[in-house]
């Protein structure tokens, strides 16, 4: 079963490429990723939180939030401007019709 999606995705800076979190199932992935000996309390915090969200006990718009200051305070979080805009994720795009 999937997981939440975000309202507007996240993208987090790698070594070589920007990663695009849409939601939690992304979400999880990336800290199962996250390197061992950079998982400090707030790694632990988030991980919580996400377990959270996925029992629904917390909203996954504050797990969204928290994960945005998780990149910045880790200094991986990537800017819009980052992300190429055919690669960007967009919700509501306006079709025309013919």
């Amino acid at each position: 079963m999937a997981l939440d999606t975000f309202e507007h995705p996240i993208y987090a800076q790698r070594k070589y490429f920007v990663q695009e979190i849409a939601g939690l199932d992304d979400l999880f992935d990336f800290l199962d990723e996250w390197p061992e000996e950079k998982r400090d309390v707030t790694y632990e915090v988030m991980l919580d939180a996400c377990q959270k969200a996925a029992n629904r006990q917390l909203p996954g718009s504050v797990v969204a939030a928290n994960f945005s200051r998780f990149l910045r305070t880790h200094g991986k979080l990537a800017d819009i401007e980052d992300v190429p805009p055919h690669l960007r994720r967009v919700s509501d795009r306006n079709v025309s019709e013919i």
